[in-house]
């Protein structure tokens, strides 16, 4: 058997190894997972981002606090 021989049937091991594995992309999950929405200008934000940040976007964006940008937010 000949190098080549190697080769190819390595190939076919990987190919079959990651034919296994799921889909790697996370988009359609962080898509899902935002559900904070700015009230203004209907930007999204991620369930984990914490209060500093919505209050930098309040008062960088439209110079409000974060409860008139976030009515419905709860600090966990």
């Amino acid at each position: 058997m000949g190098n080549g021989a190697k080769a190819a049937q390595k190939r076919e091991r990987n190919a079959a190894k990651s034919s296994d594995k799921g889909p790697t992309s996370r988009t359609k999950v962080n898509e899902a997972a935002k559900n904070i929405v700015c009230q203004t200008c209907r930007q999204t934000f991620l369930l984990t981002t914490r209060a500093p940040a919505l209050e930098e976007h309040a008062q960088n964006k439209h110079s409000k606090t974060m409860a008139e940008c976030f009515p419905n937010f709860t600090a966990k």
